[in-house]
């Protein structure tokens, strides 16, 4: 039986390693801040800096304070509950507890109440710095929405580019979105598809070759097309009949 194929190795380029904010979500927008999970994984918030940015990208404004390390380790942490809710919702399985109860956890600190402020030039919509815990809750409580909403979850996709695995949201008409995007993962898997027929083409035996299943090392096989007649040696011997090249 032949092995199944390799993945395709994508190089880990800037593009590759870049922040995603199309996920269709708050929640899912963090999860999508680890990429490639199918194949070798790649970390897209790593640092402080990189927290800082994604906080900014997502729509977020946390307090100066806030943004460090303990809030990094801290969404880390509830990236993967997410994630491993989500998928499990995927796979028609069930989460672990641990993810379901961080998620709750988080998810208890009130996000700021929004408020008016009226200026000079009218009312406008009050900018609130967030704390790093009510950066956490906004996140959970996300999730929480698209877990209870019937519609979407029922929205909810794992990208078909198997070393990407990014779960979005389907909104296309139909739902028949395969990838996370076309222009990244749909492209890169149809090439893949590509080469693959292509080896598959060029492994196809022609007329006058053996397959190596059929005749192997010092075996003749029951019929070789196009074979040259030739002596056969004589059983006694010693000799072995070979394939003709």
């Amino acid at each position: 039986m032949e092995a199944p194929s390799p993945l395709p190795r994508t190089r880990v380029t800037a593009h590759v390693r870049s922040l995603r904010f199309d996920a269709g979500g708050l929640a899912l927008n963090l999860v999508a801040t680890l990429g490639r999970r199918g194949g070798a994984p790649v970390e897209r918030m790593g640092t402080v800096a990189l927290l800082r940015e994604w906080c900014a990208g997502a729509g977020l404004r946390p307090a100066r304070e806030a943004v460090g390390e303990a809030l990094l380790a801290e969404l880390t942490a509830l990236r993967e509950a997410a994630y491993d809710i989500v998928l499990a919702h995927l796979r028609g399985s069930v989460p672990a507890l641990p993810s379901v109860a961080l998620v709750n956890e988080c998810a208890h600190t009130a996000p700021p109440a929004p408020r008016l402020e009226l200026g000079e030039e009218g009312v406008r919509a009050e900018e609130q710095a967030l704390s790093g815990r009510q950066v956490l809750s906004l996140v959970a409580r996300d999730l929480i929405e698209v877990m209870g909403s019937p519609e979407r979850r029922a929205a909810l996709r794992e990208c078909a580019f198997e070393a990407c695995g990014m779960v979005y949201l389907d909104t296309t008409p139909g739902r028949r979105r395969r990838w996370c995007s076309m222009r990244r993962c749909g492209n890169t898997a149809k090439a893949a598809k590509h080469r693959d027929r292509d080896r598959d083409r060029h492994r196809a035996p022609g007329p006058g070759r053996v397959p190596d299943a059929v005749a192997g090392p010092g075996r003749v096989p029951d019929a070789v097309p196009d074979a040259v007649p030739g002596p056969v040696p004589d059983a006694d011997s010693g000799a072995r009949a070979t394939a003709p090249e």
